[in-house]
C-alpha cells in the first residue's frame, strides 16, 4: 500500500519537475521585450502602413473601407499612425447580402446576412516584394424590424456592417501578428 503512494507521489514530482523545466521556454506573443533582443511583435505590427482603400469616395464601399481600416489600425498601433512604415498592406473587398427570412405575407425579408471577402497583401516597402497574402471573410446576421420602420433598417444594416469590418480588422490583424512572430 506504502509503494503505491510512493510511486504516485515520485510521479507527480516528475511531472511538475518536467513542467518547470520547460516553464522558462514559454514567451507570450504580445510580450512588451522579447528574450532575444529583437523588436516585439507590437512594434513589428506599428511598421505596417495601412493605406486608405481605394474605393470610390462617398460611396457605401467607401464608408465600409474606412471602417476596416480604421479597426485594423487601432488594433495594430493603438492610435491612428504607427512607426516608419517597412510594410504596406494592400486590402481588397467585396460586399454582398443575403435574405435569410422572408415574411410570406409581405414578402419583405425579415432577416438577413451581410459579408465581406477581403483579399490582402503584405508588401515590403524597401523592395517592393510581396511578402505574404491572404483572404478572409466575415459574416454577421442582423434583423429588419417591420415595413414602418426604416430608420430601424438601416441603423441595422449599417451595425452588421459596422461588425462585419471588425471581423475583417481582427482577422487580418491576427494573420500579421502570426506572419511576424513565426515568420511564416
Amino acid at each position: 500500500m506504502l509503494s503505491a503512494k510512493f510511486r504516485i507521489a515520485a510521479r507527480l514530482t516528475a511531472v511538475i519537475a518536467l513542467g518547470a523545466l520547460t516553464a522558462g521556454c514559454f514567451q507570450p506573443m504580445y510580450a512588451a521585450k522579447t528574450a532575444d533582443g529583437s523588436p516585439a511583435l507590437r512594434e513589428k505590427l506599428a511598421s505596417v502602413e495601412v493605406p486608405p482603400l481605394d474605393y470610390p469616395t462617398a460611396s457605401p464601399l467607401a464608408r465600409v473601407g474606412v471602417e476596416i481600416r480604421n479597426a485594423l489600425m487601432f488594433k495594430m498601433y493603438g492610435a491612428a499612425t504607427g512607426m516608419p512604415p517597412l510594410y504596406t498592406l494592400k486590402i481588397r473587398f467585396t460586399p454582398n447580402r443575403t435574405s435569410l427570412i422572408v415574411d410570406p405575407n409581405t414578402a419583405l425579408p425579415t432577416s438577413e446576412n451581410y459579408g465581406i471577402d477581403a483579399t490582402y497583401g503584405l508588401i515590403e516597402i524597401a523592395t517592393g516584394k510581396q511578402v505574404m497574402t491572404g483572404s478572409t471573410f466575415a459574416r454577421v446576421t442582423y434583423d429588419i424590424p417591420g415595413g414602418q420602420q426604416r430608420f430601424a433598417r438601416t441603423r441595422a444594416y449599417r451595425d452588421a456592417e459596422n461588425r462585419a469590418a471588425g471581423e475583417i480588422a481582427d482577422n487580418i490583424n491576427t494573420r500579421l501578428a502570426s506572419f511576424f512572430y513565426k515568420g511564416s
